[in-house]
């Protein structure tokens, strides 16, 4: 969805209020997990239909987190540095939230596949600061899968629990599975990265 992904985008920050800045959006994207953590909690407690309200927590969080960066590049206000470091850190938290709502809702052992998701994603997230160090580029992208695309999956989770309690567990765990051969992939390539870079290095000194 890359492309038309990105069309929209283009369009949203051309037509933003003057007094919603990035920081605003950044506040708007992890107030939209925040309603994904809560969704699973008020599903526990009340009713599985609150899983729907998910959705709506993913929508928010792809509004503020796809256009925080790009409005402050629009209005030619750039901060790199400062705007990487909060964006690290808001997802990390976000991955942490939403890790505990399914926590709180999944029962027994099935808790454990919260905890292994948040471990899994962090790993995704520390591969991506590897991969930029080694080549300039950061991208949480795996494959063909963008963050877009992952929310969109998880919600089509959230959505099949709501008609068939109880799969969402076993689609916690697929999850997980395909986070770990993902991540393995993803650190045997950058090790390989590495030692190409290393070995030229190698090569210009002697």
């Amino acid at each position: 969805l890359r492309k038309q992904e990105q069309m929209l985008i283009i369009w949203l920050v051309q037509r933003m209020p003057g007094w919603i800045s990035s920081d605003i959006l950044t506040a708007i994207g992890l107030f939209g997990n925040s309603i994904v953590a809560a969704s699973f909690i008020l599903a526990k407690y009340f009713n599985s239909l609150f899983l729907l309200f998910g959705l709506l927590g993913f929508a928010v969080n792809w509004f503020g987190d796809s256009l925080d960066g790009r409005l402050a590049y629009y209005r030619n206000k750039p901060r790199k540095n400062y705007g990487f470091t909060l964006d690290i850190t808001i997802d990390w938290i976000s991955i942490i939230l939403i890790g505990f709502g399914y926590i709180i809702y999944a029962d027994g052992a099935w808790e454990l596949l919260g905890y292994g998701f948040v471990v899994m994603y962090g790993w995704e997230m520390i591969l991506a600061l590897i991969r930029y160090r080694l080549t300039g580029k950061y991208s949480i992208d795996s494959g063909i899968m963008g963050p877009t695309e992952v929310r969109i999956v998880i919600s089509i989770i959230m959505i099949t629990e709501v008609l068939f309690p109880g799969s969402l567990n076993y689609s916690a765990g697929l999850v997980v599975i395909v986070l770990f051969l993902v991540n393995i992939t993803d650190t045997i390539k950058l090790l390989q990265i590495g030692q190409e870079i290393d070995k030229k290095e190698l090569e210009k000194k002697s």
